[in-house]
């Protein structure tokens, strides 16, 4: 029945609810994978370490109507807890990705061209490759084992999750678990860390991913004993194909859920010319 108004025409139609929108009031869950900020948190050596105080403590001043404030300040790295890379963070043979001069570009103090600021927020398809879990290894991952394209396939397969262009694809190793049980252990300078090698890298780059990340605090692995001294996984990814690295992430959560594929959202903070920014990234499935 087609509902007139007094003129006898046709009344518009209903303008449509938005599909999204449906979703979210029908109930999502959501999945937090951004580690708390707090003092004395593990983090690579190669960054100024978080530090909060508060300049400004209740009663210090109190209004005439009794009330009071406090307030905060914060000084970090940018790449200090969970964390994405701009592509202006790592540069091979003096150049940045697409071949941009790295000297040049950080002429006057920042990146224009490849900080984060360029980043656009992310809304899309997140796809977690549970490693461990495929492998059969409940424990995680070995110190410094290199996870393989045969690794990650097999996750792939086992899940039924098979990556496709424009994912954010998010490697889980198990070690997050050393995160505030042993942050020592979590950065892994005598032990190792495990995570992809160039092999693994290259797979996601050529699946297509718009940003990979995981739960080390290197995304890559690290060779027992070898710190950060050579990051081929930052080459093939940030100068080579473009695709962000998001490090420090807590998979534990959503690994224990049994979630393998879900709406992925990050926001990086608009920090212009910086080369990474803090971030809180969601992973929201329906209920």
């Amino acid at each position: 029945m087609t509902t007139t108004n007094q003129y006898n025409e046709p009344a518009p139609a209903a303008p449509a609810r938005d599909a999204l929108l449906e979703a979210v009031s029908a109930g999502v869950r959501v999945h937090d994978l951004g580690r708390p900020l707090k003092v004395g948190m593990p983090q690579s050596p190669n960054h100024p370490a978080y530090w909060h105080t508060l300049p400004r403590r209740h009663g210090d001043m109190v209004r005439e109507d009794g009330g009071s404030a406090a307030n905060d300040m914060i000084t970090m790295g940018t790449h200090v807890g969970t964390h994405v890379d701009a592509l202006a963070h790592v540069s091979h043979n003096g150049l940045l990705h697409g071949g941009t001069d790295a000297a040049e570009a950080g002429r006057g103090g920042r990146y224009l061209d490849h900080g984060v600021h360029t980043i656009a927020p992310m809304v899309c398809r997140g796809v977690l490759l549970d490693v461990p879990a495929a492998l059969g290894t409940p424990q995680g991952c070995p110190p410094g084992y290199e996870v393989t394209p045969a690794d990650l396939e097999r996750a792939e397969e086992a899940q039924g999750t098979p990556v496709r262009e424009g994912d954010v694809v998010l490697v889980r190793s198990g070690w997050g678990r050393h995160f505030d049980a042993d942050p020592t252990r979590y950065t892994g300078r005598e032990s190792g860390v495990p995570g992809v090698g160039a092999a693994g890298a290259s797979w996601i780059a050529g699946r297509g991913a718009r940003a990979a990340g995981a739960d080390t605090i290197a995304f890559e692995r690290l060779a027992p004993g070898a710190g950060h001294a050579v990051l081929p996984a930052h080459r093939i990814l940030l100068v080579e194909h473009g695709v962000y690295i998001i490090e420090a992430m807590d998979l534990e959560g959503i690994a224990a859920a049994g979630v393998h594929e879900f709406t992925f959202v990050l926001a990086p903070l608009p920090l212009v010319g910086a080369t990474g920014s803090p971030v809180r990234p969601l992973a929201v499935v329906t209920r």
